[in-house]
C-alpha cells in the first residue's frame, strides 16, 4: 500500500448551508458551485475511515446538494460528492473500521464525512460496503444510491401489496434497473418517458406499457394505461405537473412516493378530495433514512442482492463519460447534458 499524501486534489464546496433556491438538479458550470483545489488529506478517527477513491459517481443529488437544495447544509471546503468507490487505507481506533484497511469498498460519504470528488473521502465504516472481487468499478462506484433505491422502493411496492406501479423518469439509470427488476418480483409497471426513442429501450427491459410526456395524446394515453394496467403506486423521481396528472388519474387507495425532484416546477395537486373520498397519499422516500431503520441483516441481505444483479449480467451501469477531475471542473454540465442516459464518472 503506497503511503498517504499530506495533501489531495479535491472538487470542494464554494458555499456554505442552504441556500432557499428549488431550481433541481442542473447546472451551467460546476466551477460555480466547486472549486479544484490542493487541500489536507482528512484523517479519520473513531469508526471513520479513509478511502483512497478510484472512481466517484455523479447523482441528482449532488447537484441538488452543492446548490445548497438537499436535505443537509453544505460545508464550504469540503469536497463535494456522496457516492463512490476505491480502497480503505486507514481508519480510526475501532476496531471495526480498522479491519476494513485493504478491502476494496464502495462508498457512500455519511453526514460529516469528506466527499468522493476528490483524490481521498472519509466517512463512517458503517457507510462502505466490501465488494466482491467480480464487480467492475463502474458498477461499483454507483453501487449504491440507486441499485439500493430500486431495491428498496420496489420492497415499498411489494409491502404495499400493489400488482403494478408507475414510475417517472422511465430512461434514467434508476428507472432502467426498476425496469428489469419488477418481472422477478412479479410486478407491472407503467413508466413515463420524454422521447419516444427511449420507448423501445424499456419495452426490452420488460416494462410494459411506456408513455411519453412530450406526445400530444399524452392523456388519452394514460388514461388508457391507467385503466389496463391498474398501478396503485407512483414512484416519482421528476415531481411536475405531469405527476401530478398521473396521480390523479391513479385509482382509489394509490400513494405518490417522491424520491427525487429533477423538475424545478411545482406540479398542481389534483383535487384534495381524492385524499379524503379515494384515500389517496402523498408521501417522500429518502434511502438514508430507509437504510438507518433497516436492521444490519436486512442492510447486507440488500447489498448482496444488488451485487449478485451486477456480477450476473442482470443489471448494469452504462456509463456516459468519465472526466478527471481538472476536466470535471470545465466539462461536468456538458457531460450531464448530453442525451446519453448514461452515469458521468469521475476519477480523481
Amino acid at each position: 500500500m503506497s503511503p498517504i499524501p499530506a495533501n489531495m486534489k479535491a472538487l470542494v464546496l464554494r458555499h456554505d448551508g442552504y441556500s432557499g433556491t428549488a431550481e433541481g438538479p442542473s447546472i451551467a458550470s460546476l466551477s460555480d458551485w466547486c472549486a479544484l483545489l490542493e487541500v489536507p488529506v482528512p484523517q479519520p478517527k473513531g469508526r471513520e475511515v479513509l478511502v483512497r477513491v478510484g472512481l466517484a459517481n455523479v447523482n441528482p443529488s449532488d447537484l441538488h446538494y452543492i446548490k445548497g437544495e438537499y436535505g443537509q447544509p453544505r460545508r464550504k471546503g469540503v469536497a463535494a460528492g456522496f457516492e463512490g468507490m476505491g480502497e480503505v487505507v486507514a481508519a480510526g481506533d475501532d476496531e471495526a473500521a480498522r479491519a476494513l484497511i485493504g478491502q476494496r469498498v464502495a462508498v457512500s460519504v455519511a453526514r460529516g464525512g469528506s466527499g468522493v470528488w476528490a483524490q481521498y473521502a472519509l466517512t463512517d465504516a458503517r457507510a462502505v460496503v466490501p465488494l466482491d472481487p467480480r464487480l467492475s468499478d463502474a458498477d461499483a462506484a454507483a453501487l449504491i444510491v440507486n441499485p439500493m433505491t430500486a431495491h428498496a422502493m420496489l420492497l415499498l411496492v411489494k409491502d404495499a401489496g400493489a400488482k403494478a406501479f408507475v414510475m417517472t423518469a422511465g430512461a434514467s439509470q434508476l428507472g432502467k434497473l426498476m425496469a428489469t427488476l419488477a418481472p422477478q418480483m412479479g410486478l407491472a409497471s407503467v413508466a413515463t418517458v420524454r422521447r419516444e426513442e427511449h420507448r423501445s429501450l424499456l419495452e426490452g427491459l420488460g416494462v410494459g406499457t411506456v408513455v411519453n410526456t412530450g406526445r400530444e395524446d399524452f392523456e388519452d394515453m394514460l388514461v388508457m394505461a391507467m385503466r389496463q394496467v391498474q398501478p396503485t403506486v407512483l414512484l416519482d423521481a421528476v415531481a411536475d405537473r405531469y405527476s401530478a396528472e398521473i396521480f390523479a388519474a391513479m385509482p382509489a387507495g394509490a400513494r405518490w412516493v417522491i424520491y427525487g425532484k429533477l423538475s424545478a416546477e411545482a406540479p398542481k395537486l389534483p383535487s384534495l378530495g381524492q385524499m379524503v373520498f379515494m384515500k389517496k397519499q402523498i408521501e417522500g422516500f429518502w434511502l438514508t433514512e430507509w437504510m438507518a431503520r433497516a436492521s444490519p441483516t436486512a442492510r447486507q441481505e440488500a447489498f448482496a442482492a444488488v451485487q449478485d444483479r451486477f456480477i450476473s449480467g442482470a443489471w448494469k451501469t452504462d456509463v456516459a463519460a468519465t472526466l478527471s477531475l481538472e476536466e470535471a471542473e470545465e466539462g461536468l454540465a456538458e457531460a450531464l447534458s448530453g442525451l446519453n442516459q448514461g452515469k458521468v464518472l469521475i476519477r480523481p
